[in-house]
């Protein structure tokens, strides 16, 4: 399972995923997809062969670190969202994002920002993320 609240857990499966591509060792589904968005990411390629320290690092935006695991993350989830089109919508408005911006990373850059925020909103306020909201900030990206 991907999505844990045990976070070294998590982490370790990024980095598990990295180095069988690495080994060309073969992939579970998930580790497919998780080396895909890594081969879009290669500022983070260093990050996953470095020591355990990584596991445990606090990336605080108060320190001026993105947090590298929760962006691929965030990347997964969206493409989960698209894929299944839930919120009900979503897929339609990423083709016409598709179609205004012309690259996918972009487009799923632009989208993460949002998603990042609607899920931060809905955890500061101890409530389900507000998707009809989360659409509308997606349309605003058009």
């Amino acid at each position: 399972m991907l999505f844990t609240q045990d976070r070294t857990r998590t982490r370790q499966l990024f980095r598990s995923a990295w180095q069988k591509r690495l080994n060309d060792e073969p992939l579970e589904p998930l580790e497919k997809q998780i080396v895909s968005l890594l081969e879009e990411h290669p500022e983070y390629h260093k990050l996953l062969t470095s020591d355990d320290a990584v596991l445990d690092h606090d990336f605080t935006a108060e320190h001026g670190h993105e947090n590298p695991f929760l962006h691929l993350s965030l990347h997964l989830a969206l493409r989960e969202q698209v894929g299944t089109n839930r919120p009900a919508g979503i897929a339609s408005l990423t083709r016409s994002l598709l179609l205004k911006h012309g690259d996918g990373h972009t487009v799923e850059h632009l989208m993460i920002e949002k998603l990042g925020l609607y899920l931060w909103e809905a955890q500061r306020q101890k409530r389900a993320p507000d998707e009809a909201a989360y659409l509308e900030s997606l349309h605003e990206l058009l």
